[in-house]
């Protein structure tokens, strides 16, 4: 979670690297909608969690809200306040949708039509997870580190570490970890 100045920095600079950029330039901020909107959310975040007392950071709360609520329906994506860990990458818009109550570690790489919901409970998600095309998860399970969910899978059972998981629902079908798999960019994987 966001606690101050140094800790927003840090998460800014591990969502860039999720995305394998170093800074973000002019292009980069209008061709890439989801990384604005991550970028935008962790402004939020900083501002929510930080300076909410402050008037007029409430009301610079209330604006970019407001912004990011328009690009979030134009993108498809759910995504709720202080929920992801640092390094998120949406691959692309399409719909996303995360319960407020999921919490989901660092390094979380996923694609559209994605949905982690609550169901007598939310999910707990790992360090280093890829969640693929498609992949439902819902109610108190725990997906350990370096885990990759496969496309279509529906997670309604623990995960444990460093194995890929697929299937309805979804079970462990390789002993391959979402880092040895290549899933990630080599400088997220460095640290």
């Amino acid at each position: 979670m966001i606690t101050d100045k140094q800790s927003y920095r840090y998460y800014l600079q591990r969502d860039l690297q999720a995305y394998g950029l170093e800074k973000i330039s002019l292009y980069t901020w209008f061709r890439m909608d989801c990384l604005r909107y991550i970028r935008r959310m962790r402004k939020i975040e900083y501002l929510y969690n930080v300076k909410r007392q402050n008037p007029i950071c409430r009301v610079q709360l209330f604006c970019l809200e407001t912004i990011n609520h328009r690009l979030s329906i134009r993108l498809g994506l759910t995504v709720p306040r202080n929920v992801f860990g640092p390094g998120l990458c949406i691959v692309h818009h399409g719909t996303v949708v995360v319960s407020y109550k999921a919490k989901v570690g660092e390094n979380c790489r996923m694609h559209p039509s994605t949905c982690i919901g609550e169901y007598n409970g939310a999910p707990v998600i790992g360090d280093n997870v890829y969640i693929g095309p498609g992949a439902k998860i819902f109610g108190p399970v725990t997906i350990g580190n370096n885990v990759a969910i496969g496309a279509n899978a529906v997670v309604n059972r623990d995960i444990p570490d460093n194995v890929t998981a697929g299937g309805i629902p979804a079970t462990v079908i390789s002993s391959k970890s979402s880092l040895s798999a290549g899933l990630f960019p080599d400088k997220l994987t460095e640290n």
